[in-house]
């Protein structure tokens, strides 16, 4: 097997999961494989088969937030893969209801790694072209999902990602390039907009009584500051303003958590790093993905069992550095590409978490009113729809608003990682959005 490529077989699996001592997923079967993107950029994909029925079962891809966030660890064994961290099988993994194909993106995530600087990507453009040489390799050698309904789903800047990357995808497909039943793009907390985000912190936090009025003064002064640089195209500088103003934030509320209101980080955590922007958001944003626990179960156990992970690489290794080379992209919005994928008749599906503070919802509700899709008038004419939580019929889980390819989900009690916070609703709507429902 080639350092940059490899698969393993189902009865591969079952010997490597004795000789680890790991636990077997419930069903179905797995594979894995690096594919070389560009030269010397290497993207690590670990895909799980539905465990019933597979061949009639959506593909969904996930795709993790930073950038930086590894799916293969954190939105594996975190949110919705077969197994916990703790190598037990997750009650409500998708796993159920779909094949759920990881991808560690951009090139230097989780098990995905560059051998030199210019293999980083510095903007989604790069990003989606990457992706799209993965998915030509993918498609071809997993030629039986080429004609199941294919979902990317995502979270936080793994939406911005999931946007430009569809978009790419569509034409992609259209020029027969890519081989694909694509059927749609979940955004998930989405870093789409992220000036709508930051310039509704302080309303949203004032209004749910974490910020009194010198507290939201201080926050609004400081997103005006990321505003303007928005407004003068100083990306790189709106980067890092928008950092200033998270500190303003924690500085005002005695350390909100970012991902859940309800929770506050600890002193240690708010002053252990000092110094340069990205170190702070790294740390932030970018290691709460890779916690200790995590980090030694995918450097130990899963980098065993996988056994095609080069020696010079470590899981996580390289994420700051994706995170200092996009920074220059960060803070630019992509509301343009999803006005564009939905004139496409791309399926778009938003949805959000209501305790989520770095991607509030009344940001999400701001760049949608400002979309130029024909069907927005429409859209917002409708009243929602109350969806049952799926372990207390008659209690409230959620809220949607479906017009034509267009759909809003509003998840009640769930922060930034809906899956991790509302695993049953979040299984619940990947039922509803590909239609098995």
């Amino acid at each position: 097997m080639g350092r940059a490529e490899s698969s393993c077989s189902w009865l591969c699996l079952l010997a490597i999961i004795v000789n680890t001592g790991l636990s077997s997923p419930l069903a179905g079967k797995e594979v894995w494989a690096y594919e070389e993107v560009r030269e010397g950029a290497h993207m690590f994909w670990w895909l799980y088969t539905a465990d019933t029925d597979s061949q009639n079962r959506p593909l969904v891809m996930w795709l993790q937030g930073g950038p930086g966030g590894s799916g293969s660890g954190f939105g594996n064994f975190e949110e919705i893969g077969p197994l916990n961290r703790d190598l037990e099988p997750r009650k409500t993994s998708w796993v159920q209801a779909a094949s759920v194909l990881f991808v560690d993106n951009p090139v230097g995530t989780g098990f995905s790694y560059t051998d030199r600087p210019d293999g980083y990507a510095t903007d989604v453009a790069t990003v989606a072209s990457d992706m799209l040489v993965l998915l030509q390799h993918f498609f071809k050698k997993m030629s039986e999902f080429q004609s199941n309904p294919f979902y990317i789903f995502s979270e936080s800047y793994g939406g911005k990602m999931a946007a430009a990357i569809s978009l790419e995808l569509t034409k992609a497909i259209a020029q027969g390039t890519v081989k694909c039943n694509f059927a749609g793009v979940a955004l998930g907390d989405s870093w789409i907009s992220p000036l709508d985000s930051v310039m509704t912190w302080g309303p949203y936090l004032y209004t749910t009584s974490l910020l009194d009025d010198y507290g939201l003064a201080d926050v609004s002064s400081a997103a005006e500051a990321v505003k303007q640089a928005v407004e003068q195209q100083q990306f790189q500088k709106a980067t890092e303003l928008w950092s200033v103003a998270e500190t303003v934030v924690e500085q005002n509320t005695n350390g909100v958590n970012f991902y859940n209101i309800l929770t506050q980080d600890s002193d240690e955590k708010r002053t252990s790093v000092a110094g340069d922007f990205i170190a702070l958001q790294t740390h932030r944003h970018i290691r709460p993905l890779h916690s200790q626990s995590l980090s030694e179960l995918m450097n130990g156990p899963i980098r065993k069992k996988l056994g095609i992970i080069p020696q010079n690489v470590t899981w996580g290794g390289q994420a700051d550095n994706v995170f200092s080379y996009m920074a220059g992209d960060f803070m630019r919005p992509v509301v343009d590409i999803v006005d564009q994928l939905l004139t496409a008749g791309v399926n778009v599906t938003i949805y959000n978490g209501q305790l989520d503070l770095i991607v509030d919802t009344i940001g999400q509700e701001l760049w949608v009113k400002k979309l130029k899709w024909e069907g927005l008038p429409g859209f917002n004419k409708l009243r929602w729809t109350p969806v049952d939580d799926p372990t207390s019929p008659g209690v409230t889980g959620a809220f949607c608003k479906t017009y034509k390819n267009f759909s809003f989900y509003w998840i009640l009690k769930a922060g930034h990682m809906i899956p991790s916070d509302q695993g049953p609703m979040a299984l619940q709507m990947l039922k509803m959005i590909t239609q098995q429902d």
